[in-house]
Order: structure tokens, then sequence, then C-alpha cells
């Protein structure tokens, strides 16, 4: 899915952050909940217990006495008045509502001879007066938002029928710490957050690490060895980086010294036979050696350059494209071919100088060969810089585009050794290209011809 962070960082952080939150966010909510009955059935049986006292102490009083009471016990938080009841009807009560519970505990602390009406709100009684069903809202029930006034409202019927009413007003004051609990949840799962990105970018810096080195071994196989620290899963990982970085070493090294071994003692039979060659009074004879031998010798030049090409020998250098392409240029000129810069706007680039050119040699020589002259173009991007030799020939058929990067392989159309070469060319071009971390391919273009794009990679620090 694109939704999703490409790099194992993003991943992993986002799972474990996902993790945490809905871990966190179930955590508040139970615990705002259970707050939230306690302050609720710690109120209720609180109201509940001082209603109870009072109407066993009107109850056993006459109406002068009761108005007197009242006044007396009138006060805030409680207010008392005798009254008739607000509802005309009986209202039906929700099981498990804050109603109910309101008056299951009233009815334990009474007992079942008192006719009750009850109701609990966060309006006072003049509001609800046609809403009895007294219902708090969710958040407030569960304690995450405290209304302006809890108010638990009871009317019971006194043993000679008369009505007294309780309003018992519970103040916000006990919902004040839900905003502090809030911020302290608040900063909990902030430190929390940075904790596990912290951990995320110390679990995945080392796969980063041992990616950019493998990055840089690729361009040059003889770079520093990665400094063996941190884990022991990472110093275990960069011990055997290092071991492999070293065999590769000593294996090229030893390739150098036998492809040298072998340019030289194939070179000194070929020219001991060319000067006998030329010893022949026979002129067909003479020529037919002396071709073969020159065939023999540029097929063993170029299966060495072929063996050499992605040898890592030389040196790395910040080489000026734009400059190169002129060489190349100039060079073709001297020998009669065609080849035209049309455009370069490019920057230096980190690599092995010889390398590059034959590289781009080759490409300029395929071009000529089937069409008599190149036509180069290069650009750059902020990631990669592409060189590209155009030319008006037959070009390739679609299916064996990429077959003619095979050592040896020829066209069909091509087999004279004249015309087709040794087959090596191309080869040798990708080669020095994958060296560099780059990649060459072909494609036919719509007017006619082909065009060969040589892309190199721009590699961040």
């Amino acid at each position: 899915m694109r939704l999703l962070p490409q790099s194992l960082f993003g991943r992993l952080a986002l799972i474990l952050l996902s993790g945490l939150l809905l871990a966190q966010s179930l955590s508040t909510l139970l615990q705002f909940h259970d707050r939230g009955q306690r302050l609720f059935q710690a109120s209720g049986a609180q109201s509940a217990e001082r209603i109870a006292e009072i109407v066993r102490l009107l109850d056993g009083e006459d109406e002068a006495g009761r108005q007197q009471l009242v006044t007396i016990l009138n006060a805030p938080p409680l207010k008392v008045s005798l009254s008739m009841p607000l509802w005309a009807n009986s209202q039906a009560i929700v099981a498990g509502s804050p109603s109910a519970e309101f008056r299951d505990r009233l009815e334990t602390y009474l007992g079942k001879r008192y006719d009750l009406k009850v109701a609990v709100s966060d309006q006072p009684a003049m509001n609800i007066q046609h809403n009895s069903s007294g219902r708090m809202t969710h958040m407030q029930h569960m304690g995450m938002t405290g209304p302006d006034a809890l108010v638990f409202l009871a009317q019971v019927q006194l043993s000679d029928g008369s009505w007294v009413t309780f309003e018992n007003r519970i103040g916000n004051e006990i919902f004040a710490n839900s905003t502090m609990l809030l911020v302290n949840l608040a900063i909990l799962i902030i430190i929390v957050l940075l904790v596990t990105l912290i951990a995320v970018r110390l679990a995945t810096r080392p796969l980063t690490l041992l990616a950019k080195q493998a990055d840089k071994l690729g361009n040059d196989i003889n770079q520093p060895p990665m400094v063996e620290t941190g884990s022991t899963e990472m110093r275990h990982a960069s011990h055997a980086f290092n071991t492999m970085q070293s065999r590769l070493q000593r294996f090229i090294e030893d390739r150098s010294r036998l492809l040298s071994a072998i340019s030289h003692d194939l070179k000194t039979p070929i020219t001991r036979m060319r000067l006998r060659a030329e010893m022949l009074d026979n002129a067909e004879q003479r020529d037919n050696f002396i071709r073969n031998l020159d065939e023999m010798q540029a097929i063993t030049s170029e299966t060495l350059d072929f063996l050499r090409a992605d040898d890592a020998s030389e040196n790395v250098e910040d080489v000026n494209i734009c400059a190169l392409l002129e060489t190349i240029k100039e060079q073709a000129a001297e020998l009669g071919q065609k080849v035209e810069i049309k455009s370069c706007e490019v920057a230096t680039y980190p690599a092995r100088p010889q390398a590059l050119k034959r590289c781009i040699v080759n490409l300029v020589d395929n071009a000529i060969k089937y069409a008599g002259r190149a036509e180069i173009t290069a650009s750059e991007s902020d990631t990669a810089i592409s060189i590209s030799v155009c030319d008006n020939g037959p070009g390739i058929p679609e299916q064996q585009l990429d077959t003619v990067f095979k050592p040896f392989f020829r066209l069909e159309t091509s087999r004279s050794r004249e015309t087709g070469g040794t087959g090596l060319g191309l080869s040798i071009a990708r080669n020095i290209a994958l060296s560099h971390g780059g990649d060459l391919q072909l494609i036919n273009r719509k007017n006619g011809g082909l065009k060969a794009t040589l892309t190199l990679l721009r590699h961040s620090g």
C-alpha cells in the first residue's frame, strides 16, 4: 500500500505508535469510566443517606414542626421544600440508569413504605419538570467532563400523604481533577512516543549504516572497513561484512595478477607468430596468417578488457563528464569519425576515469559501426546522471535488446568480424556501468536507430 511508510524505521514506528496509542486510549477510557462510576456512587450514596435521615425526621413532626425543620434544613447544597409532586404521573425509570441506581440506594435507607419519585440530572429541579428521566450525558457519567452541578432529585410522600422535595446539588469540584488527569496522561503519552521513536531509531540505524557501507563497497572495493561497535548483533554483522570485503579484495588482487600474467604470456607467442608469418613467401598465406593473428589478438585483448571491466583497482576520482565527452569526440574526429554532443549539463561525478571512458567509447563505437555517426546527450537530476548515445542505424529486434549484453553474442546480420566485432563491447560497457552502481539500457528509437542510455546514480554521504 502507498499509504504505508517505505522505510523500516517508518513501519516499525507506525506499528509501535499505533499499538501504544490504542493501549493508552483504552486505558484512559477504562480509568475515567471507573472514576466516574465511583464518584457517582459515592455522591449518590451520600445524598440518599442524608435524604433518608431528613425524611424520618420530618415524618415524626406535625405540619408546623415540619415547616420549622424545613426552614432550618433548607441550606446549600441540599434544598428541602414541602411541595406538590413535580411529576403528575408515575414515570418509568430505565434499569441500570443513574436514576435507577439512586432510587435503589434511597429505598435501601428508607425501606419500601414510602412512595418515591427520583431523578438524577445536571439541571436544577425547575428545568426538569418536563423531563423526568433525569439522564446525564455518557461522558459526564464516565467522569471525563464535569457538569455544572450534579443534581440528585427526590420527592418522598410522608405517612400523612404530604410530599417533601429534595434537591441535592453536588458541585463540579469533584470533577476538577479530570482536566489535570487528562494533561498528565497526555504528557505520559508524549514521553512514551518520544522514547519509542528513539528506540526504533537506535534499532534501525545499524541497518542504515550497513546499507550505506554496502552501497559504497559496490563503487569502491577499497573502502575503509566498518567500525565494529554497537550491540552484539551489530558487531557480528560488521565483522562479517569486513571479512567479506577483505576476501573480495584478495580475490580481485589475485585475479588482477592472473590477468596480467595471461596478457603477458599471450602477447609474446602472438608476436613471435606474427614475425614468422611475415617471413612467408606466399603472400596469400601470409595475409591469412596475419589476419588470423590480428583476430586472435583482438579477441584476447577484448576478453581481458571484459574481465577487467569491474576491476576496482583504478582509483575513484571526480570526473568532469562534459570534458570527458569532448575528449571522446576529439579522438573520434582524429580517426575521421562523426561524433556530435547535442547537450551536456552535468556536474562532476565520482568514478574510475579510464573505465568510464571505456564504457562510453564502446557505446560510441557501436553507434559508428552500424550508423556511421553518434549523437551524445548528457543530463542530470538530484539522484542520477544520464548519458545517452543515439544513432540512426537499423536498431535491434525488441526480443534481443537484452540478449546483446551477453558475452560474445553477435546479431545474425553481423557475423563478420569486420562489422560484428567479438561481441564483447556492450558486455564490457554494462559491466562498467554496474561496477559504478549504475546501469545500461538499450531502446529502439521511434524514427529508427538505437538509443543507449548509461545511468549513474548519485549516492548520498
